[in-house]
């Protein structure tokens, strides 16, 4: 069994309209849900074995306060290939998991992290900026996922659920 939990970052900044996409901050709220989401990890007992996440500046300081509120201190994978990616290039990117890791988190961005879930699970479903998905795929190794091994969907957190 391998457990996939879906971040979409922290709302973002949009206060310099002068900066690249990539290199936008998060904003207050942004800042206060992180936290709230890597607490909900500990809470329900999903603290990831590895962290993925796209190499944008408002994913890797979702990173930094999700594993700061959860006591993580595994291995933080920044890649380039989570950015502006769609469902096939972020399977793609699961496939490459090291199968020794058993739950992994992966933050990222939307429309992509929608057409994942999406994609996972059969049912469409929003994801809010900081919502967290928790998903149960029957395989032994992450190369094993696709569109048509489907995955069990246990639950799905929008972060003003959580105020």
């Amino acid at each position: 069994m391998k457990t996939l939990l879906l971040l979409r970052h922290g709302k973002s900044s949009w206060k310099d309209s002068d900066l690249d996409d990539h290199d936008r901050p998060l904003n207050k709220r942004g800042k206060r849900d992180a936290p709230r989401m890597g607490r909900l990890l500990v809470e329900e007992n999903l603290q990831p074995d590895l962290i993925v996440c796209s190499s944008a500046k408002r994913t890797r300081r979702t990173a930094e306060l999700v594993a700061e509120a959860s006591n993580y201190r595994g291995e933080t994978r920044i890649t380039g290939d989570v950015y502006e990616a769609w469902a096939d290039r972020l399977i793609t990117a699961i496939h490459s998991f090291p199968d020794e890791a058993s739950r992994v988190l992966l933050i990222g961005h939307n429309p992509g992290m929608e057409e994942l879930l999406e994609a996972m699970t059969g049912n469409y479903r929003p994801l809010s900026t900081a919502a967290l998905a928790w998903l149960e795929f029957p395989v032994e190794h992450w190369r094993e996922i696709s569109q048509e091994n489907k995955a069990v969907l246990k639950h799905l957190w929008q972060p003003r659920e959580l105020e």
